[in-house]
């Protein structure tokens, strides 16, 4: 492990402990980046996306006055080498969190993320009414040069006030999925992200 990932592990963990998140810029170098825009996934396979809807398994429905994006799930035995680096780092921060902060988290659930022009997601929590398992959030960024009249911000709402986080290549957003509650504004540009959830047991998706 480097020793800037290791910082940027020790800060994510700090954030959580502190505030019930952290923002840590350049998780994703800008050729990490690029090699993840450049596979299939991304590049040639759009076409693979799915609307997403809202709600688990039977109860799971699409509702466009709720969320805009469409999805593509990652199988991490088959996903290319870009995203395997990701994921392993992911698998980085799942140790370094257990060990550090005495958590029981086990692994992450992930998926390819786009928001086309306009589409957004209204005001939720990530952890689901009937099922805790899904402890922390994580969202890395994929889009370069974006600036902040495009819109597109995730914006968390803390006690008392909200913070609004651009969608930045490399970025990553990690927050306490039972407690952070967070929205995605409309953007005037397609956004792309890698986003998914640590969780404390192996559950279906």
């Amino acid at each position: 492990m480097t020793t800037t990932l290791e910082t940027q592990l020790a800060q994510i963990a700090d954030g959580l402990a502190d505030k019930g998140f952290a923002i840590i810029d350049h998780f994703l170098s800008v050729k990490e980046v690029e090699n993840i825009l450049l596979t299939d996934e991304f590049k040639g396979g759009k076409l693979h996306f799915k609307k997403a809807g809202i709600g688990k398994q039977l109860d799971k429905q699409i509702n466009e006055s709720i969320r805009g994006d469409y999805i593509q799930w990652i199988d991490p035995a088959i996903a290319p080498n870009g995203i395997q680096l990701y994921l392993h780092r992911i698998n980085q921060l799942i140790r370094f969190l257990n060990q550090e902060l005495f958590l029981s988290l086990k692994e992450a659930e992930v998926h390819l993320t786009i928001y086309p022009i306009g589409a957004f997601y209204k005001r939720h929590l990530d952890q689901f009414k009937l099922s805790d398992h899904r402890k922390l959030s994580i969202i890395c960024y994929l889009n370069f040069d974006w600036q902040k009249d495009e819109g597109g911000q995730l914006r968390l709402h803390l006690p008392g006030n909200f913070l609004d986080v651009l969608p930045m290549a490399g970025r990553l957003v990690c927050f306490r999925s039972d407690q952070v509650e967070h929205e995605v504004l409309p953007g005037t540009r397609e956004r792309l992200s890698l986003t998914g959830w640590i969780v404390d047991r192996s559950a279906p998706i």
